[in-house]
């Protein structure tokens, strides 16, 4: 059942009346006609051999707002971007997958490299850092979506939720977080934002202070999602984690450049699935246990460029205030689970605190110990600042990767 209330510092657009995706395709077909559209998709090559993907591609044959789609794809050979090519070929929207780790993209990333500004890490950030470079180069779209390429319930519902806000001519949004619940039919999920996000910015708020950015990530239900959208003129100057605090910079940053009016979030699916990440108890470099150090440090990084002064003996304090109310959090979880006929493992959830207990303790190590470091890919103001040629160049690579393995 959805609900009109409205809590923290950022717009909710609600799912209320379960308005069919019909009307809401047909709305967006307008809408598109007076700003164009586009989708990113950053994808692994293994998902394309994964259960979600295929489907994804199936619903998104028939959006017919969509003037652009943009695949990202990293860890590919030749044979396997060949196959990507085959793969996504039934689109019937102009699309172009960037070959990341092809000869020609690798070669714009060390000229970047050299100057600087290339990314300095692997992973989602990179990949869909130049994702949106291309969208700025080819020029193709006026508002851009991004959602993963692993989601098992997706639905061309969740897509047009997403994108209608920024889409819409009369509205003034520049960027639209989504949001959903995570279960299954029988399963709690979303481990990272019930049992760290929520009681750590609970522990922070207590130890240092109520502050606007504090506020500001509370407002968010689902503030670790990673389907957003946007318009195209905010990507210029949007700088982007490179490790897995990528969702939570990019609503800092989001809040850093726009007033909070420019920003929302909206209701995308009623049950919401993906590949879940193991826990990685024994490998703080890996899985669960990696996102929870970087997600902290993102917070730490952000509470520090507001005056916020923190030490080792504050860290401990905020390890240990997290603990106890991450515990509270977790039976109010356990409660809810038992109320509506849902598991939640209990044990494992105290594992899980366990381990985010320790590792906010290392997120704060680690801040303390690299206090020179630059989290964040430059903005491409600043790229195309040292290299003019760059949006040319990366469009050009992207064109001529397409027209040779395709043909």
């Amino acid at each position: 059942m959805g609900d009109f209330h409205q809590n923290g510092i950022v717009t909710i657009l609600h799912n209320l009346s379960r308005q069919p995706v019909e009307e809401l395709s047909a709305q967006l077909d307008a809408f598109s006609k007076r700003r164009r559209l586009g989708l990113v998709l950053p994808s692994l090559y293994s998902e394309l051999e994964g259960p979600a993907l295929g489907q994804i591609i199936d619903k998104l044959k028939d959006v017919s707002y969509l003037n652009q789609i943009v695949i990202g794809l990293d860890r590919a050979d030749e044979a396997q971007y060949r196959h990507a090519l085959s793969f996504f070929s039934g689109l019937p929207q102009h699309h172009r997958i960037l070959w990341n780790d092809g000869p020609r993209l690798k070669a714009i990333d060390e000229k970047l490299a050299k100057l600087t500004v290339a990314p300095t890490e692997p992973g989602k950030g990179r990949n869909v850092w130049y994702c949106f470079g291309y969208v700025m180069a080819s020029d193709m779209a006026d508002a851009v979506a991004l959602h993963d390429c692993d989601i098992l319930t997706y639905d061309s519902s969740l897509l047009a939720r997403l994108i209608y806000p920024v889409a819409h001519p009369d509205f003034t949004y520049k960027f639209c977080k989504g949001y959903y619940a995570r279960f299954t039919e029988s399963k709690v999920n979303g481990r990272v934002s019930r049992l760290l996000v929520s009681p750590l910015l609970a522990a922070l708020k207590q130890i240092c202070g109520a502050t606007d950015s504090l506020d500001y990530l509370e407002s968010f239900r689902y503030p670790l999602a990673g389907e957003f959208s946007m318009r195209t003129e905010v990507l210029n100057d949007l700088r982007m984690p490179t490790d897995w605090g990528l969702e939570v910079g990019i609503l800092y940053e989001m809040k850093r450049n726009h007033s909070l009016s420019r920003i929302c979030q909206v209701d995308i699916a009623d049950t919401y699935d993906h590949k879940h990440q193991p826990l990685s108890r024994s490998d703080a470099a890996a899985g669960l246990s990696k996102m929870s150090i970087d997600i902290a440090k993102a917070i730490f990084r952000k509470l520090a460029t507001e005056g916020e002064v923190f030490s080792a003996e504050k860290f401990r304090s905020i390890k240990a205030t997290y603990y106890r109310k991450a515990l509270d959090f977790l039976e109010i979880y356990h409660n809810d689970a038992v109320m509506n006929g849902l598991n939640l493992d209990r044990h494992q959830e105290e594992q899980a605190v366990e381990l985010f207990a320790k590792n906010i303790l290392q997120a704060g190590r680690d801040f303390l110990e690299e206090p020179h470091k630059t989290p964040f890919i430059p903005a491409w103001n600043r790229v195309k600042s040292a290299l003019p040629e760059i949006m040319e160049e990366l469009k050009d690579a992207v064109e001529k990767d397409h027209a040779e393995f395709s043909a």
